[in-house]
């Protein structure tokens, strides 16, 4: 079955109107979801601990903040973007306590609503709205008058009306300018955490880390290596973020495309799809979940080690030299830590 995709034109910002948004959190998500819904006319309030870093910020834009709970208590709407191993213990302590009958809970992901870590009282709604990209993405789109498409769920709609509720946020932070795609909490969550975990972060980065040292151990220099195995990466994946793998096939070289198309099968072969069967059946079956939420409750350690290794990499040291020689990658950065 066809997957249902809303525009603007199906959602009706006017749903908002008289009701209070909290926005917990404010982080990458966090942040471009306050911004973009104060921007489009909806009544925010922000959500943060007082000792948070985040507090400033989000007063400096012009934003309430107040804590979770205050919040939750004003707010008709709560949206949940504070991180998925912090989430459950946020809502129970703070959230939970504050929600009413004909409230609407939602969340930027569906890790804990989908493996049952956040159950809402009797009455309360349940929404989604997931943008297909980082936050900071998602504010500098909005922006420039574009947006990010969005996936958007229902979880419990006591009130009858909480899919119109949903389209209406996800409009409001600018979904609706590039697609509301309709899904279940199910598909979001695990396809999500699959696509992070065997391709565009945990895939990719071990690849590019693999060629990388691949290079450096045959005795070319680290400069050349990170050129060809990191840096150029932006350059393939915009080729194919415009116009499909095949638009990139014909951007680039004949010997570029040859080399691809014989020698790509035998880096990604048979073997890696069964191991990413392997991860997929981890991730349908919980194990992941468990795991990741055992180890942050043990404190992160072995989280926080691995971290501090790939920080460590040799290759963060070249590519920070390289970047300082292309000034031009600090202009209108999308993540400024200082903002955002």
């Amino acid at each position: 079955m066809a997957v249902k995709i809303f525009y603007d034109k199906d959602a009706d910002l006017g749903r908002l109107d008289g009701k209070t948004v909290a926005v917990v959190g404010y982080g990458s998500q966090g942040h471009a979801h306050a911004l973009n819904l104060r921007d489009s006319g909806v009544n925010v309030v922000v959500g943060l601990r007082k000792d948070s870093a985040s507090w400033q910020k989000a007063e400096n834009e012009g934003l309430a903040v107040k804590t979770p709970a205050e919040a939750a208590r004003e707010a008709d709407v709560v949206m949940l973007t504070v991180p998925d191993e912090r989430m459950a213990d946020i809502y129970r302590e703070e959230i939970e306590p504050g929600l009413v009958a004909g409230n609407y809970l939602a969340v930027a992901h569906g890790f804990n609503v989908h493996f049952g870590q956040v159950a809402v009282p009797d009455g309360v709604n349940v929404f989604m709205v997931a943008p297909k990209g980082p936050g900071h993405t998602v504010r500098g789109h909005y922006q420039e008058g574009r947006g990010v498409p969005s996936l958007i769920a229902v979880g419990e709609d006591p009130s009858g009306d909480t899919h119109q509720i949903a389209l209406a946020y996800a409009a409001g932070i600018g979904a609706g300018r590039a697609g509301i795609l309709e899904t279940n909490f199910r598909e979001e969550c695990e396809t999500d955490l699959f696509g992070e975990q065997a391709v565009l972060c945990g895939g990719l980065t071990a690849l590019m880390t693999a060629g990388y040292e691949t290079l450096v151990e045959a005795g070319y220099t680290p400069e050349m290596a990170y050129f060809e195995c990191i840096h150029e990466v932006k350059l393939i994946v915009d080729l194919i973020y415009e116009g499909g793998i095949a638009n990139m096939r014909y951007s680039v070289s004949n010997t570029a495309e040859y080399g691809d198309l014989t020698r790509g099968p035998r880096i990604v072969d048979e073997g890696v799809k069964q191991r990413m069967k392997q991860i997929l059946e981890e991730i349908q079956s919980g194990n992941f979940a468990k795991e990741f939420i055992l180890e942050n409750k043990a404190g992160g350690a072995s989280f926080n080690a691995l971290r501090r290794r790939g920080g460590e990499h040799d290759l963060e040291q070249v590519g920070e030299k390289l970047r300082g020689l292309m000034p031009w990658l600090k202009e209108n950065r999308l993540v400024d830590r200082s903002k955002n």
